[in-house]
């Protein structure tokens, strides 16, 4: 937190006193994530038409997209990911927060006919892959997005016939 009120050029005093305890501003961040990293990209994703290939398509344009610097992108999702390591209200909440994001992309392979065991293992590869392909050197976003769209084509049970 001193590094935040070093950079918005406050006291840490005074940072502080915006939040009920030392422990709410770790709450603020953590719900700022979850609502625009997964539950803004959900409301997105689910306004594309009604076709789950469609919407897996759309979720890998945002997921390499650049609409995530509103949150920090993907260096905070890594960043997040090291803070449950450390701490269980973080690890909690990423627990939560992977069952919710697991849950959506399973639900759209689900729409596209794929058997529902089939679609939870799916979605573990792809959603795997996803956040795998970010933390690799070298990597970019338009290369990240590439390797998704030829995943989606050789997973089990997928309709490849669009």
């Amino acid at each position: 937190m001193e590094t935040i009120a070093r950079q918005l050029k406050v006291s840490k005093g005074s940072f502080y006193w915006h939040f009920r305890d030392v422990g709410a501003p770790k709450i603020a961040m953590l719900n700022h994530w979850a609502q625009l990293a997964t539950h803004g990209t959900i409301e997105k994703i689910e306004h594309v038409v009604d076709d789950g290939r469609v919407r897996l398509l759309a979720l890998i344009a945002l997921a390499s997209g650049t609409n995530d610097e509103e949150y920090g992108g993907t260096a905070v999702e890594g960043a997040i990911r090291g803070w449950a390591r450390v701490d269980g209200g973080v690890l909690s909440v990423v627990r939560e927060i992977e069952v919710a994001r697991l849950s959506f992309v399973a639900s759209l392979f689900e729409m596209e006919g794929v058997e529902r065991k089939i679609s939870e293992q799916n979605a573990r590869l792809f959603y795997g892959a996803m956040i795998g392909l970010e933390q690799l050197p070298g990597s970019d976003r338009k290369r990240t997005g590439k390797e998704l769209e030829e995943l989606l084509e050789i997973l089990p049970g997928n309709a490849r016939t669009r």
